[in-house]
């Protein structure tokens, strides 16, 4: 029996990556998010500020790895619900999302930092709408396909590979690259600098 073809795994590489390269192509509702997130940023770090994130599941997992990131780069940076996470104050930056415009517990965080004065910058891919939207200092619009808009189908909702989420999640990780990149160059600290701020207890 023949073997079925199979698609090249370049090919999927190369199919999935210019999805996620074409958010970027689309205009935003707001500001774009690499520089609302910059300037945001930026902007704890010359306050001397803490930065803290939040998100639920794989928007979450973006996000803890963009706090790693920030602390390298100098940063006082945390992730909500973490034992070591301080308290949140009035100089203080949240960074959220909620892709689809929100959530329960997004919501409840965000107010919790409202309420202290912080601010909150939101990230989302429905700016318009969505509970979360109203607790936000800044929204950064992410104008990528999340499970409110996929269609249902498992296939990507849009034609692509990727399902529910995760054209908006692949989008969050490549835009946070592209922000430690900035900020790298925006604070002034050196790939070695940045480096010799990893761990070692590994």
């Amino acid at each position: 029996m023949a073997e079925e073809p199979t698609t090249p795994i370049s090919s999927l590489a190369s199919q999935i990556c210019t999805q996620i390269a074409s958010v970027f192509t689309i205009p935003t509702s707001t500001a774009p998010p690499l520089d609302l997130m910059v300037a945001e940023i930026s902007g704890a770090a010359a306050r001397k500020s803490q930065i803290f994130v939040y998100g639920v599941g794989r928007e979450g997992l973006m996000l803890k790895a963009l706090c790693m990131r920030l602390s390298h780069l100098g940063l006082s940076s945390h992730c909500v619900f973490d034992m070591t996470t301080p308290p949140i104050s009035s100089s203080d930056l949240l960074i959220a999302s909620a892709g689809p415009g929100g959530f329960s517990t997004v919501d409840a965080i965000c107010g919790v930092a409202r309420s202290n004065g912080a601010r909150v910058l939101l990230l989302t891919a429905q700016p318009e709408s969505g509970s979360s939207v109203k607790y936000a200092t800044v929204i950064a619009h992410i104008p990528a396909q999340t499970m409110a808009d996929d269609g249902g189908g498992g296939g990507g909702g849009s034609g692509g590979l990727l399902p529910m989420g995760s054209v908006y999640e692949g989008a969050m990780f490549v835009l946070f690259e592209m922000v430690v990149f900035r900020l790298s160059e925006v604070l002034g600290e050196s790939s070695e600098a940045i480096r010799s701020r990893h761990t070692n207890l590994e």
